[in-house]
C-alpha cells in the first residue's frame, strides 16, 4: 500500500508474511474489536465474545500469559476451543545480550523466520526500550548500520507488541514477578518524559545497569520507536501496536512516555500527531542540504525546510512536549562551530519547541565516518546551549553489544563496500523522483 503524500513513494518490494504453519492466528496484536470479530469466528457465541475478550486481553496484557492454558478464569472447554484456533503469539527469542553498562539487546524470530532486534536501555528513574518496525530498513542513511539491510518486510502489531512483550518477560514486569535490583546512578534533574539521559550523571567505575522499579513498580516505563526500520513507512501498523500498548486496560503506557522517530516522511508527520499522539523525535543530524543528502538521502525528497515546517505544525508539539532533533556527531562532516549555529537559526525561524539530542557516532563494520572528538561535541552542545536550547550528549550505551544508536543489524553477515553502495542506490531508486 502506497503511503499518501505530497508524492507517493514508489511501493517498495516486500516478503509477504505468511500464514503460520498449524494455521492458527496470533492473539497478540489484535485490538478489542478484532479480537472480539475473531471469538465470534472461532465459535464463541456473540453474547459471550465481548466478556471473552475482555477476558483474554487481561490474561495476555495484564498478566502476561504466554499460553491459553493459563487464562484460568475461563472454562476449560472454551479455553480447549480457543487452543484449536489461536496462539497468544509471543516472538522467540534467539539471543539476549547484556552489556557492560547494563543494556539488554534481544535478537527476536517470527513465524516466517526472519528476525529483529530490539534494546532495553535502563536509566535512573526510568528504563527505555527500543523498538524496530521493519525487517531491515526503507531508507539508506549513510551512518547507520541497519541502513546497510535491505527491507525485507514491515513488522505487524503483533510483532511490535510482541518485542514490549518479551522486555517484560525478561525484566519480570507480570504480576507476582520481580525486577532484578541493580546499582543506581545519581540523578541531577529530570525535566521531561523523553528518550535521553542528560539528568543522569553516571558514578565512574559504577556499574550502570539501572534502577530497580520505579514508584509505579516497572523498569520499562518508556518506549522509543527508534529500533530497525523507518516507522512512518510503517504508519498503519505502527499505530494499531501503540494503541494497544497505550490501551489503560492493559499495558497502559501513556502517550508521553512513548517516543516515534523518523528520518522525514512529511507526508505522514501529521497523521502520526493526529492519529498516534506521541512525542516526535526526528533525526536531523545536518543543517545544509549537501551535507544531509549524503548522510540522510531522504533529503532529497523532503529536504531541511519542507521538514521543519512540518514540525513546526506538529499536533501537540509545545514546550511541555518538545520535539527532539537527534543529529549524530561526525568527525569533520556535520560538527563544525558553523553547523551549530545554522542549527540554531533554523529551531528559531521555524519557531519550534526543540531540543537537540547529540549523539556520538557509534562504529560499525565497514562504516566510512568516525566519530567527533569530545571537545568537539562538547563545543557544539555549548553554542546550542547558550543559544537557550537544550543540547545533552546522549552517552554510548551497549557498544561492546553493538546495541547502541545506528548498531542495530539482525544478521552477521558481511557485505562490501561496493554492495552497500549498491544497495543504497537500489533503495534511493524506488523511494526518491
Amino acid at each position: 500500500m502506497q503511503i499518501p503524500g505530497l508524492v507517493d513513494p514508489k511501493p517498495v518490494p516486500r516478503k509477504p508474511m505468511p500464514a503460520r504453519a498449524d494455521g492458527k492466528r496470533a492473539l497478540l496484536g489484535l485490538s478489542k474489536a478484532q479480537l472480539r470479530e475473531a471469538l465470534i469466528e472461532a465459535g464463541i457465541p456473540e453474547k459471550q465474545a465481548k466478556m471473552r475478550g475482555q477476558q483474554v486481553w487481561h490474561w495476555i496484557y495484564h498478566r502476561g500469559a504466554t499460553e491459553i492454558d493459563a487464562f484460568a478464569n475461563i472454562s476449560k472447554d472454551t479455553r480447549a476451543l480457543l487452543a484449536q484456533h489461536f496462539v497468544v503469539g509471543r516472538p522467540e527469542v534467539v539471543t539476549a545480550q547484556v552489556s557492560t553498562d547494563g543494556t539488554r539487546k534481544w535478537l527476536l524470530r517470527f513465524d516466517d523466520g526472519e528476525e529483529a532486534e530490539c534494546v532495553f536501555i535502563p536509566d535512573a528513574y526510568r528504563g527505555t526500550l527500543c523498538v524496530s518496525s521493519q525487517v531491515g530498513c526503507t531508507l539508506n542513511c549513510r551512518f547507520c548500520f541497519t541502513g546497510t539491510m535491505k527491507l525485507v518486510r514491515n513488522l505487524t502489531p503483533a510483532e511490535i507488541v510482541g518485542q514490549v512483550m518479551v522486555a517484560r518477560d525478561a525484566l519480570g514486569e507480570w504480576p507476582n514477578a520481580s525486577a532484578p535490583v541493580a546499582p543506581r546512578p545519581t540523578v541531577v534533574a529530570d525535566d521531561d518524559d523523553d528518550f535521553d539521559d542528560d539528568d543522569v550523571a553516571w558514578i565512574p567505575g559504577q556499574n550502570q545497569a539501572g534502577s530497580n522499579y520505579t514508584s509505579d513498580g516497572r523498569m520499562l516505563t518508556n518506549i522509543v520507536m527508534m529500533g530497525m526500520g523507518e516507522p512512518l513507512y510503517n504508519f498503519e501498523n505502527v499505530r494499531d501496536a501503540l494503541q494497544i500498548v497505550m490501551d489503560g486496560d492493559g499495558l497502559g503506557l501513556s502517550k508521553r512516555r512513548i517516543t516515534l522517530s523518523t528520518s522525514g516522511v512529511v507526508p505522514m508527520m501529521a497523521r502520526a500527531g493526529t492519529e498516534i499522539g506521541v512525542n516526535l523525535a526526528v533525526s536531523l543530524h545536518a543543517v545544509t542540504k549537501e551535507i544531509r543528502d549524503e548522510i540522510v538521502p531522504i533529503n532529497k525528497k523532503y529536504g531541511i525546510e519542507e521538514l521543519l515546517s512540518a514540525c513546526a505544525d506538529y499536533p501537540g508539539a509545545n514546550n511541555a512536549r518538545r520535539i527532539t532533533f537527534e543529529y549524530v556527531m561526525l568527525k569533520d562532516k556535520n560538527d563544525r562551530d558553523e553547523d551549530a549555529h545554522e542549527l540554531v537559526r533554523l529551531i528559531r525561524k521555524y519557531r519550534l519547541p526543540a531540543k537537540v539530542n547529540l549523539i556520538p557516532f557509534n562504529p560499525w563494520p565497514g562504516s566510512i565516518y568516525e566519530t567527533s572528538t569530545p571537545e568537539r561535541v562538547s563545543r557544539f552542545s555549548d553554542i546550542i546551549f547558550q543559544a537557550g536550547i537544550s543540547a545533552p550528549v546522549r552517552r554510548p550505551r551497549g557498544r561492546d553489544i553493538m546495541a547502541a544508536c545506528g548498531q542495530l543489524k539482525s544478521s552477521s553477515e558481511k557485505i562490501t563496500r561496493a554492495e552497500l553502495d549498491r544497495r543504497a542506490a537500489e533503495k534511493e531508486d524506488l523511494w526518491v523522483d
